[in-house]
C-alpha cells in the first residue's frame, strides 16, 4: 500500500521521517519536498483548515474505509431495522423541535401581538379582563397571525431605529441646544484620576468644523451628563453612554469585577440559531417571552399613548370629523399625538432648563431629538412623494380624458390602494428627479446648483440633518423642494399635454383601460414580455446615462454661446483672475460676497467627478437679464423634450403593437369585415416604442463612431458587425424563439390545458401567448439554474454570458444549450403525442377514451416522472442510510490512499486492527 521511504523523505508539515507506526503518504500530485505527509498531521491539517484538497495542487484527498474483519457480507435486517428506526425517531424529534419553533415565531408572537394591539385600542376595560381568554380563542386565527406579523414588523423596525438613531447621536453628536449647558460654578479641583485632558475644549457650533481630537469629548457629551468643558454634576454622569474618559466612571467599583473572558463567551453564545431555536434547544421559549413583553411594550409607548395624545388634541381642536373623513382616522389621529408629544416635550425641556434639572433637561431632550426625527423621516419618505405622486396624477388628468371625480371616486372605493399607488408614483418621480441633477452636477459648472443638495456627497446625512438643524429650517426645506417638484411636473406634463391636445387632438388620452377578455388575456402576455424581457434589458444599459449626459452637455454648450454664459455653466478651461469677476451664486453676489456664500462653495465641494472647490467664473454684463432668458430656454426645453417622450415613442409602439392583434377565432370563416384592432394598454406601446428608439439611436451612435476611422475601416467594421448580427439572429432565434414555445408548449399541455378546458372541449392554442409564457418559464428555469450548484447547464450559461454579443460563440451555443434542450423538449413532445395519435388507436376503439388518453396522457407522464425521480431519491438516500449503519457498527479507520493507488483496491477493505481509528 505504500512505497519504500528513503531516509531523505519526511512529512511536510512536522519536518519527520516515517516509520512503520506512522508511515508517509503522497495523497497528492505534488513532487519533492512536499510530496510526503504523515495521516495524522493530514488529517488535522484538514480539521483547521476545513479544506479536503491540496492547497498546491488542486488534488482531492480520498481515504478508504476499514471495516472490522467480523463484518458480514450483508447486514442483518435486524440491524437494518434499528438504524431505519433510530432514523425516524431522530427526523420526528427534528420535526417536533422545528413544529414547536415555527409555531413559536410564526403563530404565538404574532398572535399575541395583533390581541394586544386589538384589546389597547378596544378603549374598554372589558377587553382588557378578558384578554387572557382572547388569546386562547381561536376564532379569525389566520387573519389575526397575518395583522400580528405587520405589528410585530413595525415594532421591530421601531426597534431598529432606536437603535440607529442612538448610534447616529454618538457619532455625530446632539444638536447644538441639547449639548449646551449653563455656565457652572467654578467647581473645585478635581482628582488627579478624573482630571480631564488638556485638549479638551467646548463644543463649537454645528456650523463650524470641529476638531478631530474633541471628538471623543463630543461622544462623552451625548452619552452622559458631563459639560463640554469641565467636570461632570454631582454624579449624574453614572449611567450615561459616553465613552472615552466616560468609561472609568460608568464603570465605577465594578471594573474590578468585569470578566472579559465570560462577555466574549455569552457573545459567541448567542447566535442566530439559538436565538431563534434551530439549535436544537429549547432556550428560545424564553426569547419568545421577551419579544412578547418588548412587542406589548413598543405597542404602548409608540402606539397606544401617541394615539390617546392625538385624540385628546383632535377633539380639543375640534378637528375630529376632518381625521375621519380622511379614511385613515387611525394614521393621522397617530401623527397628530406625535406632533402633540413632541410640543409637550418641548415645553417640559424648557421648564427643565429653567429649573436646572440636567438630568431630566437632557432625557427630555433626547426624547424631542427622537419624535422630531421620526415626524421629519416621515414627512420626507411618505407625505413628500404622495404630494408629488397626487400632483402628477393631477397634472396628467386630461392626458387619459380623467376628471377629478374619477380619483375622488377610485379613492373612496379603496382608499388604500390609491394612496399605495400614487406614492410609488412619487417615490420614482422623486428618484428619477435626483438621479438628473446628479447627472447635471457632472456637466455643470461647480457651484452652479448651490441651492440643491447633492447626495453624492460622502459627509452628507440626512439624519445627521435631522438631528442639528431646526424644525423651521427643514420646514424651509419641505416647502422649497415641494415647489421645485411642482414646477418640474407643471412643465415636463401639464403644459407639454395642453400644447399636445391643441396641436394633436386625436392622439390623445391614453388607453389604460382594457375592457375584452381575450384583450385582457393577450395584454398579460405583453406584460410578461415586456416587464420581464425587454425593459431589464432596456434599463441594463448604461448608454443611455452616456447619451443623456451628452444631449445636456451639448445643449449648455449652445445655450452658452448663444447668451455668453459658458464661463457661468461650463466653467473657464484657463480663468484669468485679472479680467474675471466672480459671482457666488444664480443672484450673481460679487467678488467680495464669495466668501460668505457658504451653500455655494459647500455645494461647490460635492461636485462627484470634477474640481473639489468652488470655480469662480467671469460675470458679463446684463447678468440679470441673461439668467432670466436662460430660465426660460430651460423651461422651453423641458416642454420641448417632454412632448417628444410623450409622443414619439407611443406613436412609434402604435404601429408596432398593432400587428400583435390577432383575429378571433371563427373571424376568417365569415364574409363579414374584420372588426377594429383591440386597444392596446399605452404603457407596452410606450415601452416597445422606446426600446426600438434605444436601439435605433445605438446602431446610429456605432455608425457615427466608424465613420473617422475611414472606408475601409468602416467596411470591415460593417461586415463584422453584419456577421456578428447573424449569428446572434441566429441564436437569438433558437434561444428566444425555439426553446421558449417548446416549452411554453410543453407547460401548456401538461398543466394548464387540463385543469382548464373540459373533456368535451376542443383546447386551442394560441402560439403567441404560449412563446410570451414560455420565455418567462425559460427565465425562470435559467434563475433557479443559476442558483443551484455546479453542472454542466449552469457552467455553459456562464459562458454564454461571459463571452458577450461580441464574442459569441455560436457553436458552443448551439451544441451545448441548443441541442440538449431542443432534445429533450421534443422528445417529451413528441412521445406522449405518438403513443396517444398513433399507438393507442390500434388497441383502443372507443373514440371517447381515446381523447381521454390523449388529453391526460402529458400529465401522466409527468406524474410517472416524478414517481421516478423520488424512487431514485429514496433508493439513493436508503443507500447512504445502509452505508452509515454500517459505518457506525463495523467501521475500524480509514487509511489515506497515495495518489497512484489503483482505484479498484478503494473499495472496502477487510484489515486487522492496525489502521487508524474513525476519528
Amino acid at each position: 500500500m505504500m512505497e519504500d521511504l528513503g531516509s531523505s523523505d519526511i512529512c511536510r508539515v512536522c519536518r519527520s521521517e516515517g516509520c512503520s507506526e506512522r508511515p508517509l503518504f503522497h495523497p497528492c500530485i505534488c513532487t519533492g519536498s512536499i510530496k510526503w505527509i504523515h495521516q495524522e498531521c493530514l488529517v488535522q491539517w484538514m480539521r483547521y483548515s476545513r479544506k479536503e484538497y491540496c492547497e498546491l495542487c488542486g488534488h482531492c484527498f480520498s481515504f478508504t474505509p476499514i471495516y472490522s474483519p467480523d463484518m458480514p457480507r450483508r447486514l442483518p435486517i435486524r440491524d437494518v431495522a434499528g438504524g431505519l428506526l433510530a432514523s425516524i425517531a431522530t427526523a420526528v424529534k427534528y420535526w417536533l423541535h422545528f413544529t414547536l419553533v415555527a409555531l413559536a415565531w410564526l403563530g404565538i408572537v404574532p398572535l399575541t401581538a395583533c390581541r394586544i394591539y386589538r384589546c389597547l385600542f378596544t378603549g374598554s376595560v372589558d377587553s382588557i379582563l378578558t384578554l387572557p381568554l382572547d388569546m386562547l380563542s381561536t376564532d379569525n386565527i389566520a387573519s389575526d397571525i397575518f395583522h400580528g406579523c405587520f405589528v410585530v414588523s413595525c415594532t421591530l423596525f421601531a426597534f431598529i431605529g432606536l437603535v440607529w438613531l442612538r448610534e447616529q447621536i454618538l457619532h455625530g453628536g446632539g444638536p447644538d441646544w441639547l449639548e449646551r449647558e449653563d455656565p457652572p460654578a467654578p467647581p473645585a479641583p478635581p482628582p488627579p484620576l478624573l482630571q480631564q485632558p488638556p485638549h479638551a475644549q467646548p463644543l463649537l457650533d454645528n456650523n463650524n468644523e470641529q476638531p478631530e481630537q474633541n471628538e471623543p469629548i463630543q461622544e462623552l457629551a451625548v452619552g452622559g451628563d458631563d459639560l463640554p468643558g469641565g467636570g461632570a454634576d454631582d454624579g449624574d454622569d453614572v449611567g450615561g453612554a459616553g465613552g472615552g474618559a466616560g468609561g472609568g466612571a460608568l464603570l465605577g467599583g465594578e471594573v474590578g469585577n468585569w470578566n472579559a473572558i465570560e462577555w466574549d463567551r455569552a457573545a459567541e453564545e448567542l447566535t442566530w440559531e439559538r436565538l431563534l431555536g434551530l439549535d436544537g434547544s429549547l432556550v428560545f421559549l424564553e426569547h419568545v417571552f421577551w419579544v412578547v413583553s418588548l412587542n406589548t411594550l413598543f405597542i404602548l409607548v409608540f402606539a397606544f399613548c401617541p394615539y390617546h395624545m392625538g385624540h385628546f388634541a383632535l377633539a380639543s381642536l375640534g378637528l375630529r370629523d376632518h381625521a375621519a373623513a380622511s379614511h385613515f382616522e387611525g394614521l393621522v389621529t397617530t401623527l397628530c399625538g406625535y406632533c402633540a408629544v413632541g410640543l409637550c416635550l418641548l415645553i417640559f425641556h424648557s421648564l427643565a432648563s429653567f429649573f436646572s434639572f440636567s438630568r431630566a433637561r437632557r432625557v427630555l431632550g433626547l426624547c424631542y431629538v427622537v419624535v422630531k426625527v421620526s415626524l421629519l423621516s416621515v414627512v420626507e419618505i411618505g407625505v413628500l412623494p404622495l404630494i408629488c405622486g397626487w400632483w402628477l396624477d393631477i397634472c396628467s388628468l386630461s392626458m387619459f380624458d380623467a376628471t377629478l371625480r374619477d380619483r375622488e371616486a377610485s379613492f373612496r372605493a379603496a382608499p388604500g390602494t390609491s394612496m399605495f399607488i400614487h406614492w410609488v408614483c412619487g417615490m420614482v418621480y422623486v428618484y428619477y428627479f435626483a438621479s438628473f441633477i446628479l447627472l447635471l452636477r457632472e456637466v455643470l459648472r461647480p457651484g452652479v446648483l448651490w441651492f440643491l443638495r447633492n447626495l453624492n456627497d460622502p459627509d452628507f446625512s440626512p439624519i445627521q440633518e435631522m438631528i442639528h438643524l431646526p424644525i423651521m429650517r427643514h420646514v424651509r426645506r419641505l416647502l422649497a423642494s415641494a415647489v421645485i417638484f411642482g414646477t418640474a411636473v407643471l412643465l415636463m406634463l401639464w403644459l407639454p399635454v395642453r400644447v399636445l391636445r391643441l396641436v394633436w387632438p386625436a392622439f390623445l388620452p391614453y388607453t389604460v383601460a382594457l375592457q375584452t377578455e381575450s384583450t385582457q388575456v393577450s395584454e398579460l402576455s405583453l406584460e410578461l414580455l415586456l416587464l420581464q424581457v425587454i425593459l431589464p434589458t432596456l434599463l441594463e444599459q448604461s448608454h443611455t446615462r452616456l447619451w443623456l449626459k451628452a444631449t445636456v452637455r451639448a445643449w449648455c454648450r449652445a445655450v452658452s454661446h448663444l447668451l455668453d454664459l459658458k464661463s457661468y455653466l461650463l466653467g473657464d478651461d484657463q480663468p484669468d483672475p485679472a479680467q474675471m469677476e466672480v459671482g457666488a451664486g444664480a443672484g450673481g453676489a460679487n467678488a467680495a460676497g464669495v466668501a460668505n456664500d457658504l451653500g455655494a462653495a459647500h455645494q461647490a465641494l460635492l461636485h462627484r467627478a470634477g474640481p473639489t472647490g468652488f470655480q469662480p467664473y467671469q460675470r458679463p454684463h446684463l447678468f440679470a437679464a441673461r439668467i432670466a432668458g436662460l430660465l426660460l430656454l430651460v423651461a422651453a426645453s423641458l416642454v420641448a423634450a417632454s412632448l417628444v417622450a410623450l409622443t414619439v415613442p407611443v406613436w412609434l409602439g402604435r404601429r408596432v403593437m398593432t400587428m400583435w392583434s390577432v383575429t378571433p377565432p371563427g373571424a376568417a370563416l365569415t364574409s363579414a369585415p374584420p372588426p377594429p384592432p383591440a386597444p392596446i394598454h399605452e404603457l407596452y406601446t410606450a415601452s416597445c416604442g422606446t426600446y426600438l428608439c434605444w436601439l435605433v439611436a445605438r446602431a446610429a451612435a456605432l455608425v457615427i463612431s466608424w465613420l473617422p476611422q475611414g472606408r475601409a475601416a468602416f467596411l470591415q467594421r460593417l461586415v463584422t458587425w453584419a456577421f456578428v448580427l447573424a449569428k446572434a439572429v441566429v441564436a437569438f432565434v433558437v434561444l428566444f424563439g425555439v426553446i421558449p414555445l417548446l416549452f411554453g408548449l410543453l407547460i401548456e399541455l401538461v398543466v394548464v390545458v387540463p385543469f382548464r378546458v373540459p373533456l368535451e372541449q376542443t383546447p386551442n392554442l394560441w402560439l403567441s401567448q404560449i412563446w410570451v409564457l414560455g420565455v418567462l418559464y425559460t427565465k425562470i428555469v435559467c434563475a433557479i439554474t443559476m442558483m443551484c450548484p455546479d453542472c454542466a447547464l449552469r457552467r455553459a450559461i456562464e459562458r454564454v454570458y461571459r463571452n458577450g454579443v461580441r464574442a459569441l460563440d455560436l457553436g458552443q451555443i448551439l451544441t451545448e444549450l441548443a441541442a440538449p434542450a431542443v432534445a429533450y423538449l421534443s422528445v417529451a413532445l413528441s412521445v406522449p403525442y405518438v403513443t396517444a395519435h398513433a399507438l393507442a388507436p390500434l388497441f383502443v376503439a372507443s373514440p371517447r377514451l381515446r381523447n381521454t388518453i390523449a388529453r391526460r396522457i402529458y400529465p401522466c407522464v409527468l406524474i410517472v416522472s416524478f414517481s421516478i425521480i423520488i424512487i431514485k431519491l429514496q433508493i439513493h438516500q436508503f443507500s447512504k442510510l445502509y452505508e452509515h449503519i454500517k459505518n457506525d457498527k463495523y467501521l475500524v479507520g480509514r487509511r489515506l490512499v497515495n495518489y497512484h493507488h489503483n482505484k479498484s483496491t478503494s473499495s472496502t477493505v477487510v484489515s486487522q486492527p492496525a489502521a487508524f481509528p474513525n476519528n
